[in-house]
Formats: structure tokens, C-alpha cells, sequence
């Protein structure tokens, strides 16, 4: 049985909301923006920064470096005589604190590469939401208020950024099938039958 679901999702896809869903009827706990304020404290950086930095990082060695464990990048500030990028920081604090919640209990995590955090537990249901991109605009129209337009550039802007973030600290490719339990298409399955659907594979036994 599964106990701790891990979200990705594309912009607009509802993810957030199927997220809440699972947690409200499985009387678990959600994290998602609690993810950024806890990895303000820890590393000290405004969670203002961190909001707005969460997925844009460039191209550098020491990103590489820091993937799987970040216990050793004390060292490798050390190595460099510099200070790691912020964005790497980040992500380290992060990451400890996605393992603390999976150890506290059952939860639900969004983004923030929680499924690859999560990689090496058996309890961990990795799933990815997404739909198409009418979907995704009809969404921003109707829920941010945001022109069709714009709503259109931001999730295509958003899509490269995660994929990128995605993709350095974790060396595989976002959104590919191979890194999930299940992809659900919530343009085709209601929020609340994607969330159904979640509980039930959290109920299964391997």
C-alpha cells in the first residue's frame, strides 16, 4: 500500500487542486507552499526569493553535483571556494524537508521533484497530471482571470522551466512515463475522478 503521493503536474492542469482532493479524503496532510517556507528557514533565503527562483536555474557543473544527496555540499563549496548557487541551496533544503515529511506520515506532496526525492521508497505513489493546452488556457482564463494570450505564453514558459529544473537536478526528463506510477490526463478525467482514482491506487497492494 502506498502512503505518501507525490504530484507533478504542468501548469494548469489542476494539479494543485487534485493534490487537495487526495489529501481532504484520505484525512492526510498537503504540502506544497509549506515546501517553500520551510526551505526559507532553512537555508535563510527569502521565501519571496525562493517562490520566484523555484524553477529557473542555468546550466553549471555544480548543479550536477548536487543531485541525489545534498549532505555533501558543505564539501563541495569547500572544493570550489565558493559558495554553491543559490538555486542548489535551495533544492538541498528542500529536499531534506520533502524526507522529513515522508517520515512523519502518509501526505501529499507537489512538485518540487518529490517523486525523485522519493525515488528509493516502496510507499511512494509518483503520479503525473496533465492535459491539453485548451485545457490549460481554459483553466487560467477561468480561474487567474488571465487573457487567453498571456495564459497561453505563461504555461508554455512554465512548461520549459520545470522541464529544465526537472531535468538538471535530477538527470531524467519531466513528464517522461518511465518516472511515473501513473499520468492522468485531467482535461479527460474530472478533478474529483483523478483524485478517486489516486485514493484507489493508494488502497492497492503491490
Amino acid at each position: 500500500m502506498k502512503r505518501i503521493v507525490a504530484i507533478s503536474r504542468e501548469l494548469g492542469s489542476g494539479g494543485r487542486t487534485i493534490g487537495k482532493l487526495v489529501a481532504k479524503q484520505k484525512n492526510i496532510p498537503y504540502y506544497d507552499r509549506e515546501l517553500i517556507d520551510e526551505a526559507a528557514k532553512a537555508s535563510g533565503i527569502p521565501s519571496e526569493y525562493i517562490e520566484k527562483s523555484d524553477q529557473k536555474v542555468t546550466n553549471s557543473l555544480l548543479y550536477n553535483l548536487a543531485m541525489g544527496s545534498c549532505y555533501s555540499y558543505g564539501l563541495l563549496e569547500e572544493a570550489s571556494n565558493q559558495p554553491l548557487p543559490l538555486t542548489t541551496t535551495v533544492f538541498c533544503a528542500q529536499q531534506e524537508i520533502i524526507r522529513g515529511y515522508a517520515d512523519a506520515g502518509s501526505c501529499v506532496i507537489v512538485g518540487r521533484c518529490a517523486d525523485y526525492v522519493l525515488r528509493d521508497r516502496d510507499d511512494v505513489l509518483s503520479v503525473f497530471i496533465y492535459a491539453d493546452m485548451d485545457k490549460r488556457v481554459e483553466h487560467g482564463v477561468k480561474e487567474y482571470g488571465m487573457h487567453e494570450e498571456t495564459a497561453r505564453k505563461e504555461i508554455a514558459r512554465s512548461d520549459r522551466e520545470r522541464a529544465h529544473h526537472y531535468s538538471m537536478f535530477t538527470d531524467r526528463t519531466w513528464g517522461d512515463r518511465r518516472n511515473y506510477d501513473i499520468m492522468l490526463n485531467s482535461g479527460e478525467v474530472s478533478y474529483e475522478n483523478c483524485a478517486k482514482i489516486i485514493c484507489e491506487m493508494m488502497d492497492m497492494k503491490a
